[in-house]
């Protein structure tokens, strides 16, 4: 069983704060603060981190995000947040020292658990608010330990890397760029764009 070593208390400063970035405080924002912890827990590591030391995968965007970010420490600016868009409320958390992972999802009874944990609220999505607050991790999440397909280096890569797409022109940086034949081409020019000239 696992153990919440975070108190009540220090978790609300983190609901607080999260509810600040987003204008008010959410049920997937509490799961994003939540899992944050609890990947600090399985990781053994001190959040939110003072260094880089943690990078997250997020599975969605949206309010989730914000919660899992105020946790954390992770963000986009700081090179310690990506998001490949599976539409999912769930995260890879990986310390980047151990290359030890590990793959969060909210329990797939998630939703039922909170109704028996706060029956009395006039809404489901106020019990969902008020129970993920207080739930036993075991009953708001499932983790699994993972090994990235991608290697960590190149997901990290090197923040200073710049080439140019022989294309477009256009720069490309942290070794996103595609290679063939000797020639170097974006990933919009030569794989897929999700934008389209008019």
């Amino acid at each position: 069983m696992l153990q919440q070593q975070y108190s009540i208390n220090q978790l609300q400063l983190f609901y607080e704060k999260t509810a600040e970035r987003h204008g008010h405080l959410c049920p997937r924002q509490v799961l994003g603060v939540r899992m944050g912890f609890l990947a600090a827990q399985l990781l053994e590591l001190e959040l939110p981190q003072k260094n880089k030391r943690l990078l997250m995968i997020v599975e969605t965007d949206g309010c989730f995000v914000s919660g899992v970010e105020v946790s954390t420490g992770c963000a986009m600016s700081r090179r310690t947040l990506r998001m490949i868009d599976y539409g999912k409320v769930a995260a890879t958390f990986i310390d980047t020292e151990t290359e030890n992972a590990v793959r969060i999802v909210p329990h797939p009874e998630s939703r039922e658990n909170a109704q028996k944990y706060a029956p009395d609220e006039r809404s489901r999505w106020h019990s969902y608010l008020e129970a993920y607050q207080h739930m036993p991790p075991e009953l708001l999440f499932v983790y699994e330990y993972v090994q990235l397909t991608r290697s960590l280096s190149r997901l990290i890569s090197h923040s200073k890397y710049r080439v140019k797409c022989e294309l477009c022109g256009e720069e490309i940086l942290n070794q996103r760029e595609f290679v063939s034949e000797g020639h170097t081409f974006c990933k919009a020019c030569v794989v897929d764009t999700y934008y389209k000239t008019i």
